[in-house]
């Protein structure tokens, strides 16, 4: 028979912990998992005129032609399991999980194929054990026509689908018994986090104190940022060489995202792994691996939680400015205020440096002690006033300057208010200061990266660029992925130019320029530094972009003027630009 198109309800469905299970028992588990689709669930489909497409070892495809009859078999189905589970010790139950989707499928004899089918998979595999994902076209369908609870859980980045999946989850109601859901805490209003012990995957009993140090350590670091809560390790230690399952942590304790790990020691080598997990979804969001000499373990300790702790922050930040900015607005919500104006600010163009004023205004004139918010603003203000987005640059500063010691009495612990001290004293030559607010907030957090970075600059801009190289590299090592790499390359850039390596100068300025046009600071060292080469024509190409940016070259010459200490290197930078063509100022 030709394969045919037609529009079908698709239900995916596979059992939660299948490998765990056949590795506890194989042949029991296979001989229960058969029992429950012969005498439960196949007669349930029938039952919904439904029909069975294929058996996938660990669960099935099925199809409807009615949306209504594919989610009420689902429900009773998962009723039905929970009742048949309930004499059952947890660690053997059989529990699928279901996902259901409306789409136009190919339809051969024995099989379906096609886009829907693909979400189906993916609905199921964000589905808790016992539990059912709906995507939101099969949601509005059945909304009036069945009496269950649709909880929304926004839109999923899903595998191999190109747009993100609005997903609900089914919770039953109307005279049938509900699905269970284990008992949970409430998430917290912050992106709340669990650092799970790691394991030790040496054989080597005598490294399970290494394990632990590392986690302890993380924990530590992290609830000292106080940037979100971190829950306390005489909880997530309760965890310690258990199988775990991610989401079912993430509801037990309350938080948003897990971090895990192992460390494996072999010689005089050990391996570090860590990955952030989003905990409703099981999503990762980062995994890293990390292999380093053991030759002095309390060193090495060090230098891998501060360098796990700082990929952390902005992976966990950045996940979540896109998660808030992407859900309806919530007008009382300081926290998401504030979020929406760090997402905003973070797309570095004057439109978007607009807007977050606007969110850290509305977040002061909801709670004016907020510190965050203060520190934010005071960071959004500075941004404008350097890159000439201001119509008075003096005031923005001087506004920036007042919000930033502000936000350090506020908080004094908080590091990103001394963090938007450190800025704005950078620009306007308040030199000591600024390195002095670097200096504190690298104390409160030593995994902050931006903070290194900009001490670094703050020591070019007093002469002393040798000094820049090791900062502004150990910055960039520790977030090496981070958003705002283009923001941080222009401090190498400038460096290895007063240094006189013109090429790197080339390099790192031409680096930070390619991932983003709005950020021309790297791009002036690219211009004088092809000049001083001899790459003349080079250097007018890249002169024409930086005029495309600012035509007057004003606010180039005025950074440099607000910036550096060193009259020398003003000059020097000055004679590079002249010679790829700046005219005299």
């Amino acid at each position: 028979m030709p394969p045919v198109r037609r529009l079908t309800a698709i239900l995916a469905a596979d059992v939660a912990g299948y490998s765990r299970l056949m590795g506890a028992d194989e042949e029991g588990t296979h001989e229960r998992l058969k029992a429950h689709l012969g005498e439960l669930v196949n007669p349930k489909i029938q039952e919904h005129r439904g029909r069975i497409v294929k058996n996938t070892g660990d669960g099935f495809l099925a199809e409807f032609a009615s949306v209504v009859d594919a989610v009420r078999c689902a429900v009773e189905t998962q009723r039905d399991m929970a009742e048949a589970n309930a004499a059952i010790p947890p660690e053997r139950r059989i529990e699928f999980r279901i996902g259901i989707n409306l789409g136009d499928v190919i339809a051969e004899e024995h099989d379906i194929f096609g886009h829907g089918v693909n979400v189906a998979a993916r609905l199921e595999a964000l589905a808790e054990p016992g539990g059912i994902c709906l995507s939101r076209v099969v949601r509005d369908q059945v909304r009036d026509r069945l009496d269950y609870i649709f909880e929304d859980t926004g839109e999923q980045q899903v595998k191999n689908i190109a747009r993100p999946v609005r997903v609900y989850r089914v919770r039953d109601l109307g005279g049938a018994a509900n699905i269970p859901s284990p008992p949970g805490l409430p998430l917290a209003d912050k992106p709340s986090i669990a650092v799970l012990p790691f394991a030790n995957m040496s054989g080597d009993p005598e490294q399970e104190f290494f394990a632990d140090g590392i986690t302890e350590d993380i924990i530590s670091m992290l609830a000292g940022w106080r940037a979100f809560p971190v829950i306390a390790r005489t909880s997530t230690f309760t965890y310690k060489g258990k199988t775990v399952d991610i989401r079912k942590i993430g509801e037990e304790l309350g938080v948003r995202y897990v971090l895990e790990g192992s460390v494996r020691k072999s010689g005089r080598r050990v391996r570090v792994t860590a990955q952030l997990i989003r905990a409703d979804t099981g999503h990762h969001l980062m995994a890293k691996r990390y292999d380093r000499d053991l030759t002095d373990l309390f060193e090495l300790q060090d230098e891998v939680v501060t360098t796990i702790a700082g990929a952390i922050e902005p992976e966990l930040l950045k996940f979540e400015r896109d998660r808030i900015a992407e859900r309806p607005q919530l007008s009382g919500d300081c926290y998401e205020l504030y979020q929406r104006g760090m997402w905003h600010h973070y797309r570095q163009n004057r439109a978007d440096n607009i807007e977050a004023q606007v969110y850290f205004r509305r977040a002061l004139a909801i709670d004016a002690q907020y510190a965050q918010a203060t520190g934010g603003l005071s960071i959004a203000l500075s941004a404008a006033a350097s890159l000439g987005w201001a119509d008075n640059v003096d005031t923005h500063f001087e506004d920036a300057y007042v919000l930033a010691q502000k936000a350090v009495t506020l908080d004094p612990r908080y590091p990103n208010a001394h963090f938007a001290l450190g800025l704005v004293c950078m620009w306007t030559r308040r030199s000591d200061r600024g390195i002095a607010a670097f200096e504190e907030a690298i104390k409160l957090n030593p995994s902050f990266a931006a903070a290194h970075v900009l001490l670094g600059q703050m020591y070019l801009y007093a002469g002393r660029p040798e000094e820049t190289i090791g900062l502004a590299e150990k910055g960039i090592r520790l977030s090496p992925s981070d958003p705002r790499l283009f923001i941080w390359l222009p401090a190498l850039a400038g460096a290895h130019y007063q240094m006189r390596h013109y090429a790197e100068a080339v390099e790192a300025g031409r680096r930070s320029w390619s991932l983003s046009r709005n950020w021309p600071h790297g791009l002036r060292y690219v211009v004088a530094g092809l000049a001083q080469l001899g790459r003349i024509d080079e250097a007018r190409a890249a002169l024409d972009d930086l005029k495309k940016f600012d035509s007057s070259l004003g606010v180039v010459e005025a950074g440099f003027m607000r910036t550096y200490r060193d009259r020398a290197g003003i000059d020097h930078i000055l004679d590079g630009l002249r010679k790829a063509g700046m005219p005299e100022g």
